[in-house]
């Protein structure tokens, strides 16, 4: 049975990362860091600073990965990835960690500089040294969205589909939802389309939403929920509230299975909530009244 990791993030190896306690640190010292004058040349320095960030990711302990985070900003303020890690490990708010993603971001986009992106849009996963900027950009986008700053949230998602149509990240099935959320239905019945029909429950169960919102109870919208129901038939179990959502996400989801079900209704369930009807219509379907 095939299985798709969790989100896109820095790649876990042998060992995985454990969560632990939150490591404060001065933003002070942070913005001391930026302001030094970085030694040595720049290329040769980010690749030292990278390697020390890829023998972190290796750490469990966040304490340790922290130190390492700042030595290689100590090395080079282009290691894009330091700033990942200090979002992940040090901040203790949503609104933290946004500020050490923001940087990163800031940071990245000085050093690729603009022509890079405008050379490079349309394929830029494929290119290694973009991948920091990646990372640091979704993390970013995701913790806009906690604070309440959807609109820039969603921007940024969609400028990361444009500089990464491939999708390597999966910012569909997070920008999908969001938009659902905002009841911005014509932008994602746009992005469904530009994905194709693929068989997966947060592409099915999202078309059923928007033929529900759309036609309301109609064979078109009863058809896309039958053939969602096939496509991972635990999803309204969780949505109707039959089956309890775990406190904490699987580390991945398998398709069609109950795990699969958990990540799509964890990113969703709003949107379904805030559709009036939607979920009696679902419960009817479902012959639960």
């Amino acid at each position: 049975m095939s299985k798709k990791k969790r989100k896109a993030g820095p790649k876990k190896k042998k060992k995985a990362l454990e969560k632990g306690k939150k490591q404060p640190l001065d933003m002070k010292l942070m913005e001391r860091l930026l302001r030094e004058k970085p030694t040595g040349e720049k290329n040769t320095a980010l690749r030292k600073a990278q390697e020390l960030i890829d023998d972190a990711w290796e750490i469990v302990d966040p304490g340790e990965r922290a130190k390492m985070a700042l030595d290689a900003l100590r090395i080079s303020r282009d290691c894009v990835d330091a700033f990942v890690i200090l979002a992940q490990d040090v901040a203790a708010t949503d609104k933290q960690a946004g500020e050490f993603y923001r940087m990163g971001v800031e940071q990245g986009e000085k050093a690729l500089g603009e022509k890079y992106f405008s050379d490079n849009a349309g394929h830029f996963w494929g290119l290694h040294e973009t991948r920091p900027y990646m990372r640091a950009r979704v993390g970013l986008a995701q913790c806009l969205w906690q604070e309440g700053q959807r609109d820039e949230c969603i921007e940024h998602c969609r400028e990361m589909l444009k500089l990464n149509p491939g999708d390597n990240q999966g910012i569909r099935y997070l920008l999908m939802p969001y938009l659902l959320e905002k009841g911005r239905d014509g932008e994602a019945r746009e992005l469904m389309i530009q994905y194709g029909n693929e068989p997966s429950a947060s592409w099915s169960y999202s078309a059923v939403l928007l033929a529900f919102r759309k036609e309301g109870a109609s064979a078109d919208s009863n058809g896309l929920l039958d053939r969602a129901i096939k496509v991972n038939p635990h999803v309204p179990d969780f949505l109707l509230g039959r089956k309890k959502m775990p406190e904490e996400l699987p580390g991945f989801y398998s398709p069609h299975e109950e795990s699969e079900a958990v990540f799509y209704v964890s990113g969703n369930e709003s949107a379904w909530k805030k559709t009036s009807g939607a979920l009696d219509w679902l419960k009817r379907c479902e012959g639960q009244e």
